[in-house]
């Protein structure tokens, strides 16, 4: 009886180059948050990936007369960032006295409240908090 052979049996050879260098390279190298250097420059470029303010929030900033620096900004935005690396969906993220509800995955604030309001107040639908 004659077996039928399909496709190669035998490992194709490999390229071998010096004793302990890796056979492959990797093509990308990525950062800690699983983001390649190029994806990370064109955000920073383009403000792609920048934390966004929804009405219901932005109309509480302004009734509180609460202002962000750029400087509060870029932590939140790092804050949404250490957040988005550990699997968050919706997040609280305290920063200056302030909360904010964020909802990760669309990089959106959801709700601002200051310190004062939240007393006696529970937050709730969130799965994660980062003190920024």
């Amino acid at each position: 009886m004659v077996s039928k052979i399909y496709g190669p049996q035998v490992p194709t050879p490999q390229q071998v180059g010096q004793i302990g260098s890796p056979l492959a390279v990797p093509q990308q190298q990525r950062t800690s948050l699983g983001k390649t250097e190029f994806q990370r420059i064109l955000e920073q470029k383009t403000g792609a990936g920048q934390v966004e303010f929804s009405a219901h929030a932005a109309k509480r900033l302004s009734q509180r007369g609460i202002e962000l620096s750029q400087d509060d900004m870029e932590r939140l935005n790092q804050a949404v960032d250490k957040a988005q690396g550990k699997g968050a969906k919706e997040s609280l993220v305290l920063l200056n006295g302030l909360a904010f509800v964020v909802s990760v995955s669309n990089r959106t604030v959801i709700t601002a409240i200051d310190m004062e309001s939240l007393k006696e107040n529970v937050v709730t639908n969130i799965d994660s908090a980062v003190i920024a």
